[in-house]
């Protein structure tokens, strides 16, 4: 006799764009222990989750692949959704894959295979009108990954560190350093722009140093106006991120900029993961710190 699936029993939904690395995720969901459906038709959700609930335990870690492939995707979609988040022993999350248009269709072009929503035409026709039908799911998702140049072992890892952890969803806050000069991080949700505080570039025994050295952490720290910005910056933070975490973002990413990515960003990302370590997962990178500059001759 069945007993019921228990409350823990988590759900992840791969969707987003075409050629954007679901066989990939669902690859390395499967390696993390999930039961995987690829291409479940939406109208099958709640069957699939009448499923679930008879099999106990059996089934406590599922992923599913839905996308365009069911063309009636979206009504039945939603109506599924809306469904799920009303049960109280399923854990959903939607995890968004995207990439940039000229990143997919170089991916069409490689693989040879045409769009599904353009099988007799041009892969930029149906890349954009998938973007458009895609946007009001891409609004649901609590996890958004675009993988625009990443391998598909980047892909990989970053799944793999996300849900390796026996858990149910937990909000990590991410402060990444970076450059302006190197574009700025197509997966960050807060940018702020820190090229207005003194530089340490310009001392030149720290040219070659980063923030993360003591010295250079100390310079960027020291003047009146960084401590402001810090002031005002993590109030700012400290009231926005328990609404983020409550309307159900897994992640928020947080990007700090300055001219190069070495010096000042690097040095205020430290800090600012620092001061949200108590209250929250924080993690914290620095993009650009190793792409030096060319020494002036």
């Amino acid at each position: 006799m069945s007993t019921g699936a228990t409350t823990d029993t988590q759900m992840v939904i791969i969707t987003g764009m075409s050629g954007a690395g679901k066989t990939v995720a669902m690859q390395s969901f499967e390696d993390l222990g999930f039961f995987c459906v690829d291409n479940l038709p939406p109208t099958l959700l709640p069957k699939f989750l009448e499923l679930m609930k008879e099999s106990g335990n059996k089934m406590n870690k599922v992923a599913l692949v839905m996308d365009l492939r069911g063309r009636e995707f979206f009504d039945s979609l939603f109506k599924g959704l809306d469904e799920l988040a009303e049960t109280s022993w399923v854990t959903p999350q939607i995890l968004f894959l995207d990439a940039d248009d000229s990143t997919l269709v170089r991916r069409y072009k490689e693989t040879r295979r045409s769009h599904p929503l353009a099988p007799s035409g041009l892969p930029l026709e149906g890349i954009k009108l998938e973007r458009e039908l895609l946007e009001e799911l891409k609004g649901r998702a609590q996890l958004i990954y675009n993988t625009s140049g990443k391998k598909p072992l980047e892909l990989r890892e970053r799944i793999l560190q996300e849900f390796s952890v026996n858990q149910k969803t937990t909000f990590t806050v991410n402060v990444m350093s970076f450059g302006f000069k190197h574009g700025i991080p197509i997966d960050a949700d807060l940018v702020f722009d820190v090229r207005f505080l003194p530089n340490p570039h310009y001392i030149e025994h720290m040219r070659p140093k980063t923030g993360l050295d003591e010295e250079v952490s100390t310079y960027v720290l020291k003047w009146n106006e960084t401590n402001k910005f810090l002031d005002k910056v993590t109030d700012l933070l400290a009231f926005m991120l328990p609404h983020y975490k409550r309307e159900g973002k897994a992640q928020l990413v947080i990007a700090i900029g300055c001219t190069g990515g070495q010096h000042r960003s690097v040095a205020l990302a430290e800090y600012i993961a620092r001061h949200f370590e108590k209250d929250y997962q924080t993690r914290v990178s620095h993009r650009d710190i190793e792409k030096r500059k060319e020494p002036a001759k």
